[in-house]
């Protein structure tokens, strides 16, 4: 440990390891945060395709906090928490690659200059979003598939899956391989792209399809372009600004408190690597 004069240890470069780290745990302290918000933006954007199931439990959701009120009343709090797991496995693989690995990805096009463009940066934040949206999907597939499923107090029968490993198991079985990985590319892509350089009001309608379609079952859509034609047919343009509130709210509160506990989490382990 190397002591400078004022008798405080000097600053290390945190290592990749600990930029990933730092960064998965991060991202899970935010969605424990947020975590309630995403449910309901879930329910909202789903509300009109339940109404036209077979269902037999079908809830009328009211804006953000009608929506949480009205989970906590049939479900109870933990219905606000539904696919909580599957939602902290998705922060440490997504978060841990798009923000862990940015800087390493940065200087590695950047040929190990410290003065990166603008260009440099777009690319190497292109690069870790795909390499971030692979790695993470199937974690997000399930859970939307959970924030999704009602679980009524008064009956069991409505569970769609029992728990985190036989909702993986399911969807590969019924769904084949490819249903982990439903909507991959083009809507996550899309949605990072136009959240990064426009407004939450643009990129809501591309949430709200990539929620339906990571929702539907087997052979329920040929495609996201289908899904996003039969929601405008039977509910309208409005559908696609279903859980508009939410997800906005979400969207701040999470970057705010992934970011500010990910530099003290990195700042923890920094000084771990000192000691």
């Amino acid at each position: 440990m190397t002591i400078m004069a004022g008798g405080t240890t000097s600053d290390l470069a945190p290592t990749a390891a600990s930029k990933i780290f730092s960064a998965g745990t991060a991202g899970c302290v935010a969605d424990l945060v947020t975590f309630p918000l995403d449910t309901a933006k879930v329910r909202l954007q789903i509300q009109g395709e339940s109404r036209s199931s077979a269902e037999g439990h079908t809830v009328k959701y009211r804006g953000v906090f009608g929506t949480i009120i009205a989970i906590v009343k049939t479900e109870g709090p933990r219905g606000l928490y539904s696919g909580l797991v599957a939602g902290l496995q998705r922060q440490m693989c997504f978060a841990s690659v798009r923000i862990g690995l940015y800087d390493t990805m940065k200087q590695l096009y950047a040929r190990g200059s410290e003065n990166a463009g603008l260009g440099t940066r777009l690319l190497a934040g292109c690069t870790t979003g795909v390499m971030a949206v692979a790695f993470a999907q199937p974690t997000d597939v399930v859970k939307v598939r959970f924030q999704a499923q009602i679980r009524l107090r008064e009956s069991r029968s409505v569970k769609r899956y029992n728990n985190t490993i036989d909702a993986y198991r399911t969807i590969a079985r019924d769904e084949g391989f490819k249903g982990l990985w439903k909507d991959n590319m083009p809507c996550h892509f899309t949605a990072a792209f136009i959240a990064g350089f426009c407004t939450t009001i643009v990129a809501s309608p591309v949430d709200v399809v990539k929620t339906r379609f990571m929702n539907s079952g087997s052979g329920q859509y040929s495609g996201a372009m289908t899904c996003a034609l039969t929601m405008l047919v039977k509910e309208g343009p409005s559908a696609f600004y279903k859980g508009f509130v939410p997800s906005f709210l979400r969207l701040g509160s999470w970057n705010i408190v992934m970011f500010v506990s990910y530099e003290q989490i990195k700042r923890a382990v920094m000084r771990l690597q000192q000691s």
